[in-house]
C-alpha cells in the first residue's frame, strides 16, 4: 500500500509541478494601502494650505 501512495504522489508531482520558490515580488496589500494613505493624506495637507494660503491673502483688511 505504501508503494501506491509514493507512486501516486510521483504522477501527481510529475503531472503538476510546483515552483521551487514563492514569487514575492510586489508589495503586500497592507504595504500598499499605508503607501496609497500617505499620499492621500500629502494631497489633502497640501490642498488644505494652499487654500488657507489664498484665504489669509484675499480676506480684507
Amino acid at each position: 500500500m505504501n508503494h501506491i501512495a509514493h507512486l501516486v504522489g510521483l504522477v501527481i508531482t510529475v503531472l503538476n509541478p510546483q515552483p521551487l520558490r514563492r514569487n514575492e515580488r510586489g508589495l503586500s496589500q497592507s504595504t500598499e494601502n499605508a503607501v496609497l494613505l500617505a499620499g492621500a493624506v500629502l494631497v489633502a495637507g497640501l490642498v488644505i494650505k494652499a487654500v488657507t494660503a489664498y484665504v489669509s491673502r484675499n480676506m480684507p483688511k
